[in-house]
């Protein structure tokens, strides 16, 4: 176990968490310790967890309008609208008019951009990789399908997830 993993499973906000509610805590530790992880692995590529989402979404469709990047993540536009920002900052997106209208706003990589999703794609790769290498191919399919019937059972109505993305973003 590395340094980042342990110290998120130390990190226990409550004492009665880990022993009271083991499979709530199990998951909380496993999602903040992948995402220390994953975060730290797109910090060395100067990425922020979520944009390599974004880009990686371009690169399978360029010219995205805006709105349907927000839809195809499901984040609010104010989110997306601060990691676009960010992105065409850094010179990896640039934003043009829709020629058919001219009130769309189309999102589409810029050849820094494109050189990008192929940095993306190793972190992913290699993310991958730490994250099964103790697992079996039987544990692997295991956790998918616990994963897969968790997220359906614990499923937030789109209205409560969107009111929970806009808090995030003002905190």
């Amino acid at each position: 176990m590395d340094e980042v993993s342990r110290e998120c499973l130390e990190q226990v906000p409550c004492a009665c968490l880990k022993t009271d509610y083991p499979v709530s805590f199990a998951i909380f530790a496993l999602a903040r310790s992948h995402r220390a992880k994953a975060a730290g692995m797109l910090a060395d590529i100067g990425l922020f967890p979520g944009q390599e989402i974004l880009l990686m979404q371009l690169a399978e469709k360029d010219g995205k309008p805006q709105k349907s990047l927000c839809e195809s993540i499901g984040l609010d536009h104010s989110t997306v609208a601060k990691s676009v920002a960010r992105l065409e900052r850094d010179g990896l997106i640039e934003r043009r008019k829709c020629p058919e209208d001219g009130r769309i706003s189309q999102v589409h990589l810029t050849s820094r951009g494109r050189e990008m999703t192929d940095a993306i794609t190793r972190v992913w790769a290699e993310l991958e990789r730490q994250t099964i290498k103790d697992l079996s191919a039987q544990e692997q399919q295991v956790l998918m399908a616990a994963a897969r019937k968790i997220v359906v059972s614990t499923a937030v109505p789109e209205h409560i997830a969107a009111e929970c993305d806009r808090l995030s973003t003002v905190a």
